[in-house]
């Protein structure tokens, strides 16, 4: 089986000894479908996530959280916010708590803040997974074709062996969400189930 992309993209990066789970921008802005970037079915992804963080926790494993957040005039969101206005809802001071993350890390659990897309772009997370000895990232959060793609990508530019979690990632379309994975897993990443993640956790 070839997959979609051809021959040429077959290649897997496996797990290596010590996984980390960085959970991507799963906050309120997403997960309540009345959020500026609100997804029609986020559920399943949420309940996927909080399971790879349990286990990640049960095998003392990291896990590390990312949220976007600006200064209240949009300073140091760029070019990024112009290009996608509902960002200023992630602006400190912005009305609506959109920002607030659905699941509550626990206490030690660095969270990451971001200003653009992916979770290692401009920030310490890289520099924080290697000091905890990581070498694999397994990914959940959303959306799948926007900050998780972003991440994998950079994960594997940075060093670390990127996981995505197929069913803890979600999008605005089954669609978006599909071909964005099968794109991911040719080319950056291995997009994996929550059961292989689970035994590997």
């Amino acid at each position: 089986m070839t997959g979609p992309h051809g021959a040429a993209f077959t290649g897997r990066v496996g797990w290596g000894s010590r996984p980390a789970v960085v959970v991507i921008d799963l906050v309120r802005a997403y997960t309540d479908p009345a959020g500026p970037f609100g997804l029609p079915d986020s559920g399943p992804a949420v309940a996927a996530t909080a399971e790879l963080v349990a286990a990640a926790r049960a095998g003392e494993y990291p896990v590390a959280w990312t949220v976007v957040r600006y200064a209240p005039d949009l300073a140091d969101g760029g070019l990024f916010v112009r290009k996608v206005p509902a960002l200023a809802a992630f602006a400190e001071g912005a009305p609506g708590g959109w920002g607030e993350l659905t699941l509550e890390p626990a206490p030690g659990e660095p969270i990451v803040v971001k200003q653009y897309a992916s979770a290692f772009f401009g920030t310490s997370l890289a520099s924080t997974l290697h000091g905890a000895g990581v070498d694999t990232v397994v990914l959940a959060g959303v959306s799948t074709s926007g900050c998780v793609r972003a991440t994998a990508m950079d994960a594997l530019n940075s060093g670390f062996r990127p996981q995505v979690v197929r069913d803890a990632c979600a999008d605005r379309t089954p669609a978006l969400h599909e071909n964005n994975l099968a794109d991911v897993d040719a080319k950056y990443a291995d997009v994996v189930d929550l059961a292989e993640a689970l035994a590997h956790l």
